[in-house]
């Protein structure tokens, strides 16, 4: 095992610790509201969906999220390019 800094650590090329836990938990909420996004894309104004999907990048990366990449995911929940955010069980470490 291989400590990082208090609260995450990495064995066996995955990270663990509340710190690894808390990134997933991220990761899947920002997942979810994708989801949702995708599910009401028709019934909201463009701008609606674009703060949402600018919501569902900040939670995921909690600074933020580039115009250019928030712009990209609207364009296509709005051509109705399904977007599956997959988040693993483990958070993998190179």
């Amino acid at each position: 095992m291989t400590f990082i800094e208090p609260g995450l650590s990495v064995r066996n090329g995955f990270a663990e610790g509340p710190l690894a836990d808390a990134a997933l938990s991220r990761a899947a909420r920002a997942g979810q509201l994708l989801e949702e996004l995708q599910e009401q894309a028709a019934t909201m104004t463009d701008r609606q969906l674009r703060d949402g999907v600018h919501r569902a990048l900040r939670r995921f990366t909690q600074e933020q999220p580039p115009a250019c990449q928030v712009d990209r995911f609207t364009a296509w929940i709005r051509r109705g390019v399904r977007i599956d955010w997959v988040v693993p069980d483990r958070l993998p470490c190179a």
